[in-house]
């Protein structure tokens, strides 16, 4: 990017490593340096909880509430209904109306860490998009809206090309997404004012409809920014870890293994994740990130602390900072690691300890915990085991038993 911004959101979206693309950067500076500039990001409602991988957009959101913007919580309810086919190989699975409502509200609660809910000028507000889109007339639609799209530049978006080119099938439902989500700006822009779309560098080819749309609709000037596509320095996607997806929610992730995601950050990724998932200043986030040999574990201590405060608490990062402590530095078990309990019913032949591996999270599969023994990498209690048939009974449970895999992963197995 060329154009150096003189508002404060696309400076610190500049210098902090957000910006993918915009569709007119000059003019949107001048947009956020005339006034209030309402934004949106949209997030389909397919389960209970958002993941690590939105984080880059939910931060976006909440500096551009700090900056004086309007942030837009736009949740899919309608466009849930369909789902996005972005670069996925088969249709999403369909949610009941109970299920999508049931997701909004748990989405909503996170969402509640990183921006202010109220009803003044730059107060953040959550929309549901089945609000017009439940409510659409199609023979209507199609005349006011349908009109303005043209199949042929539908078809040469990479994201239906590449489902294309390898002839799977994309069903009409799914091909309407697209159209959906442009006439969502549109809307937001009716119903909000909203001058700005943001999202992932994956959703360009939707953003850049939306904006055509409301220009040609309303004629008036709106605005696409994207942030690029995060993978680890490794290779990983953004938001997954070893044992699945790395949740917002404590009743699906606890504050400590969040805690723990951030704290086994590659060395390459610290500087870089200190931009985009805290407020450190920038200075300070490259001086940490340059740092080397043990000292970089003392940067990925800050990133943890800095993530896990914005989102659980300060409290809850110095309860995971102190059990993170404890566990590596002391041996101890720690308080706030995940917990299996087994009920005395299920001691008469003891348990498995594959089966407890599996439980807690430190194996995907039986066949993974199984070869995660036989390499030397579980312990139990501290001592490495080798026999994957061993058995834990009542009495080896009477104190707690700590789990390890690897030599960062840890659980307890209590007693009920």
């Amino acid at each position: 990017m060329t154009y150096h911004p003189k508002s404060d959101f696309l400076r610190v979206m500049t210098e902090r490593g957000f910006v993918a693309d915009c569709t007119d950067y000059q003019a949107l500076d001048e947009a956020f340096r005339a006034g209030v500039v309402p934004g949106y990001i949209g997030f389909d409602a397919t389960a209970t909880s958002l993941h690590v991988g939105s984080l880059i957009q939910i931060m976006m959101l909440r500096w551009l509430q700090k900056c004086g913007g309007k942030p837009i919580v736009l949740m899919g309810g309608g466009t849930t209904k369909i789902g996005d086919p972005s670069f996925r190989a088969e249709e999403r699975p369909l949610l009941t109306d109970a299920q999508i409502d049931s997701n909004i509200a748990g989405i909503r609660r996170a969402f509640s860490s990183y921006v202010a809910f109220g009803d003044g000028a730059t107060d953040a507000v959550m929309v549901n998009n089945a609000e017009w889109l439940d409510a659409l007339n199609y023979i209507g639609f199609l005349r006011d809206i349908g009109r303005h799209f043209s199949v042929n530049r539908m078809l040469s978006f990479e994201s239906v090309k590449s489902r294309l080119d390898r002839e799977q099938s994309l069903s009409f439902l799914e091909f309407n997404y697209m159209i959906l989500q442009a006439y969502d700006f549109l809307e937001l822009y009716r119903r909000y004012g909203c001058l700005l779309q943001m999202g992932g560098s994956d959703q360009w080819g939707n953003i850049v409809n939306g904006v055509d749309l409301t220009r040609r609709v309303i004629e008036g000037e709106v605005f696409g920014l994207t942030s690029p596509l995060l993978t680890t320095s490794d290779g990983r996607k953004m938001g997954k870890s070893l044992n699945g997806a790395v949740w917002l929610n404590a009743e699906m992730l606890s504050a400590y293994e969040f805690w723990q995601f951030w704290r086994n950050t590659t060395d390459a990724d610290v500087g870089r994740f200190l931009k985009l998932y805290t407020e450190l200043p920038v200075a300070e986030c490259d001086r940490l990130g340059a740092l080397g040999g043990a000292e970089i574990n003392g940067a990925k201590i800050v990133l943890a602390n800095a993530v896990t405060a914005l989102l659980h608490g300060e409290a809850a990062a110095v309860a995971a900072e102190s059990t993170a402590r404890e566990v590596f530095e002391k041996g101890g078990v720690g308080d706030d690691l995940p917990t299996v309990r087994v009920v005395p019913e299920e001691m008469a032949d003891g348990v498995g300890i594959v089966q407890l591996f599996v439980r807690a999270g430190l194996a995907a599969s039986g066949k993974d915990a199984k070869r995660l023994i036989l390499e030397g990498g579980a312990k139990v209690n501290d001592e490495i085991i080798t026999d994957a048939g061993l058995r834990l009974k009542a009495g080896d449970l009477v104190e707690p038993v700590k789990l390890t895999a690897g030599r960062k992963r840890h659980a307890l197995v209590v007693l009920d």
